[in-house]
């Protein structure tokens, strides 16, 4: 090893940028992506930039295949820069350079004053961001130019590097590299770079294809001394069709695979079979795959298939010979997941035709391998090939298909609700056991709560969302934990770069251990060897973190694994952030709607209410109750609906019943109120009501339904009248049920027909029941089915109002309702004579003092004689104005409730006004009086006049 304190100058706004980053400011715009995330994770595995320990790897080498294909392309290279101040450097999977082509002698002892020579060890977590190391951890070119450089030693140069990949495989053999002094750097460095690595594939599958061709001349060869080809194109004489072919390539795809298999059934259409034998061939040149031919059972002839092998051994016999065939081969390739370069093979195809044994490549390709020249025909075997090649591409093959299923099975199984909890379960259970034998789903607490995440990391901690395992794993986190990653942590270097990170090898990795050493150490013993940790992103925000864990006998997480990591946690995240915005949406629109609903139960003496508000599964709706007190001890009962769900049936709920406030207020009858309503409804519909901010009309046709009832507890008699909304309910003191005959109306909004009114008696104790109908109905029962439920439920003598709301939704609605639900039962009280004092007066000006003494004698009766002078006063006053004023017989009366009321009426339907008597005007003041030394007062209209009412408060 060598330490590294070499620094040098530079130029430009990445010197400051570099220096507030390390001091812990925010320099996103002043930083190229790829170069910033790769300074997080240079930092988050504390690498120091003034002091680099370099390490070196002595006597390394590339497999000779590699170079063979390396070598003509590097010669190439060399020679376009000879006259350019450049040098070139190749360097293994690992990043530590094997051979460095020399550039000019000004930059071969720049480059010798750091060491950077072979054996050099330029992997970004030893020396930081550089060319080599940082397009290994990007897995594509990367370049790298002063001061972006993390090291100080590396500040003077520039460089471009590129991974070289197995074409077949994905796997990372090799990465190109070009350097030169910072001055002298240029970006087209990239494309040389980039260019030089895809020739190296490029020749790098020409050798798969010359081994291809090689195995399949040995397999021709073969059939000619057994006696020759069959002529026969392969599923044309036995009547397969495309399934059939599909299946069996398939099928030997999978025996390909298979190193200790060499026997295969298939079953086929129409009753059929095929018998798959797996066996050996060698090249001329020494080359060993592997070829599957197949027997169609109950056909009219025989038809083959083949794949691939690398390491078989043995000659090969004849096609047709005793199925016993030869040993198992050896087998190559990647694991579960692993990525497939677009030019891998699979092997080649070939129909069984003395014509055309043209060589297919189905699975993922750019060149075809070159055809073979036509044999002659030869008569017909009993057995027949189809497919030819390499055993790690067939089991590339499947791998790669199996990968595909993978992530057929994520999109059709990840993000089936609109819950964030559910959906990283659904992740969870999709990655397990198919790609991890563990699997963690961690997300911030703001997150499950529909909320936008804040930094993350381990204040404030995640909180363990989602667990899927083969095998319970005590000793992890279980759902429902919260966990505060330290920064050493692959999980907090994920969070921090936004970028997947691997633990090939968990009992080496400190920093993971560093978590909970003893509770990881056990988890250790337990089999567990290797991490991929992939933060959740999506929209650019960071949502949480994911983690995959194997143990046991599946093998280690490879590099190439990261992909299929990545593409899960990508979509996973995807689905994860549109429920994350539907619970948003959903609890701002929800509390939207409670906020619009009754907050308490309003003070009166008229009923003894309970109620209850569910809300539908779909989402919030427009239902609304109100218990409204009115004048007179009397109380108003309101229950609606506005057809639809979300913010806009909410938003209307909210105006309806604020109007229905307002409507109150003035002591409509029931009718007139739900005429006003009506039409009110009616102008939302013509989009005469306007939005402040935008000035566009309200959206949609708005429906609704309404049910109207008021109360009176003196005369024990309740008004009720509805707009298209379901029959109210009353049971009696002794537990029968009725619903009232009350005329239906037209839903509010249509207009042109007068709602109706129905008046009913009600005893003492009685309850009323409203609701709306989605306690009734819905679309597994009708409308009646619903209220002989309800009435059934209902018929229960003295049961209080909060028992009657359990009863009735424990019977009627399932856990989670399709529709909102609005249940309120009333019970009645009476305001019995004893509190109630009322008197005839004729028309004359003499009563007016007699009505002052009866009011004083009721009030000492009463115990409340201190109101004495103010009550007096006041019903001075109003009587006066009612023989002034008004016609026909005059009637005062006293309410002793939770207000002491005292009320007028008289024949005449003229409502008397406030208004400021002038200095000489010699009247006009009593009902500012009255106004003054009341709490509340008001006019309400009878059918027959009207009634002047005031409120004082009791001692």
């Amino acid at each position: 090893m060598i330490a590294l304190s070499v620094t040098w100058d530079d130029i430009g706004g990445l010197v400051d940028a570099h220096e507030r980053f390390l001091a812990g400011a925010r320099v996103d715009s002043d930083v190229r992506g790829a170069v910033l995330d790769s300074w997080k994770r240079c930092r988050s595995v504390g690498l120091d930039p003034d002091r680099m320990l370099v390490r070196y790897a002595p006597d390394l080498a590339l497999d000779e295949r590699f170079l063979q294909a390396a070598e003509p392309v590097l010669q190439r290279l060399t020679g376009s820069l000879r006259e350019v101040g450049m040098t070139i450097a190749l360097c293994d999977g690992q990043g530590r350079m094997i051979q460095r082509v020399d550039g000019d002698r000004r930059l071969r002892g720049r480059l010798d004053e750091v060491r950077f020579a072979p054996g050099f060890d330029a992997s970004e977590q030893v020396v930081g961001t550089n060319g080599v190391g940082t397009a290994l951890a990007e897995r594509g070119p990367v370049y790298v130019v002063g001061r972006e450089h993390f090291a100080d030693c590396l500040q003077p140069f520039a460089c471009a590097g590129a991974p070289v990949r197995n074409p077949l495989s994905g796997h990372i053999e090799a990465v190109l590299d070009l350097t030169c002094l910072r001055d002298d750097g240029d970006p087209l460095m990239l494309r040389l770079v980039r260019d030089a690595a895809r020739d190296i594939e490029g020749r790098l599958l020409e050798q798969a294809t010359r081994r291809e061709r090689a195995l399949l001349a040995a397999y021709r060869r073969a059939g000619r001394v057994a006696g020759g080809w069959p002529q026969q194109p392969a599923g044309d004489g036995d009547g397969l069709g495309r399934v059939d072919l599909a299946v069996l390539r398939e099928k030997a795809e999978e025996l390909i695979a298979a190193p200790h298999r060499t026997l295969d059934e298939v079953m086929l259409s129409g009753g059929r079979s095929a018998m798959l034998l797996r066996r050996q061939v060698r090249g001329a040149a020494g080359e060993t795959g592997v070829v599957v031919e197949a027997r169609i059972l109950g056909g009219t002839g025989p038809v083959g298939l083949t794949g691939t092998d690398l390491g078989g051994t043995g000659p090969v016999g004849p096609p047709g010979r005793d199925i016993g065939g030869t040993g198992p081969a050896g087998l190559a390739g990647v694991e579960l997941g692993a990525r497939v370069s677009p030019a891998a093979t699979v092997g080649t195809a070939m129909p069984a035709t003395a014509g055309s044994p043209a060589a297919n490549i189905p699975t993922l390709l750019l060149p075809q391998p070159p055809q073979l020249p036509t044999p002659a025909p030869e008569p017909a075997t009993g057995d027949r090939l189809l497919l030819i090649g390499d055993p790690g591409v067939g089991r590339l093959a499947v791998l790669a298909r199996r990968r595909l299923e993978l992530l057929h099975e994520a999109g059709a199984r990840i993000g089936t609700t609109l819950d964030v909890a559910r959906t990283a379960e659904e992740l969870a259970e999709v990655a397990v056991p198919h790609f991890a034998d563990f699997t963690a789903v961690d997300l911030p607490d703001p997150v499950l709560h529909g909320e936008e995440p804040g930094p993350l990391g381990v204040d404030p901690p995640l909180r363990r969302v989602a667990v899927g395992s083969v095998r319970e794993e005590p000793d992890l986190y279980g759902v429902g934990d919260q966990v505060g990653y330290v920064p050493s942590t692959p999980q907090a270097r994920s969070l921090e770069t936004g970028q997947a990170v691997l633990e090939p090898v968990l009992a080496e990795a400190g920093g993971w251990l560093a978590q909970d050493p003893a509770r990881l150490t056990r988890v250790l013993r337990a089999g567990i060897h290797s991490l991929i940790t992939v933060p959740l992103r999506a929209r650019g925000t960071t949502l949480g973190v994911v983690s995959f864990y194997r143990s046991g006998q599946p093998a280690p997480f490879e590099e190439d694994d990261l992909s299929l990591a990545q593409e899960l946690a990508g979509r996973a995240a995807i689905c994860i952030d549109n429920a994350r915005r539907y619970t948003r949406e959903h609890t701002t629109a929800l509390a939207l709607q409670r906020s619009l609903l009754p907050k308490g139960r309003p003070e009166q003496s008229a009923v003894e209410v309970a109620y209850r508000y569910l809300p539908a599964q779909a989402g919030v709706g427009g239902d609304w109750f109100d218990v409204i007190p009115l004048s007179g001890a009397r109380v108003a009962l309101v229950v609606g609906d506005v057809v639809g769900h979300g913010l806009h049936a909410a938003a209307t709920m909210g105006r309806l019943r604020t109007a229905v406030h307002n409507f109150c207020s003035l002591d409509l009858p029931p009718d007139e109120l739900l005429t006003h309503l009506d039409d009110l409804v009616g102008r939302l519909d013509r989009g005469e009501g306007w939005a402040v901010d935008s000035g566009q009309a309200d959206s949609g046709i708005v429906g609704a339904t309404c049910l109207y009832a008021v109360y009176d507890p003196v005369a024990r008699r309740c008004t009720l009248t509805r707009a298209g909304h379901p029959l109210p309910a009353v049971v009696g003191p002794d537990g029968g049920v009725d619903f009232v005959d009350l005329p239906a109306g037209q839903p509010l909004g249509l207009g042109g027909m007068p709602f109706e009114t129905v008046e009913v008696e009600l005893a003492e104790g009685s309850q009323l029941v409203l609701y709306t109908d989605g306690l009734i109905e819905d679309r597994h029962q009708d409308i009646d089915a619903g209220l002989d439920r309800l009435r059934t439920v209902l018929a229960h003598a003295g049961r209080p109002p909060e028992e009657t709301c359990e009863a009735v939704l424990d019977a009627m609605l399932p856990a989670r309702p399709s529709d909102d639900v609005a249940l309120l039962v009333a019970r009645t009280q009476v305001l019995g004579p004893e509190r109630v004092a009322q008197w005839e007066l004729p028309s004359d000006p003499a009563v007016v003092s007699r009505s002052r003494a009866a009011v004083t004698e009721q009030l000492a009766a009463w115990g409340l004689d201190e109101l004495s002078f103010t009550v007096e006063l006041v019903a001075s006053e109003l009587v006066t104005n009612a023989i002034r004023h008004a016609t026909g017989p005059v009637q005062l009366r006293l309410l002793r409730d939770r207000a002491l009321i005292c009320e007028v009426s008289d024949g005449s339907g003229t409502s008397p006004r406030l208004r400021r008597a002038r200095t000489e005007d010699e009247g006009g003041r009593g009902l500012f009086l009255v106004a003054q030394l009341t709490e509340r007062w008001g006019t309400r209209y009878t059918s027959d006049g009207k009634i002047i009412w005031t409120e004082l408060p009791l001692p």
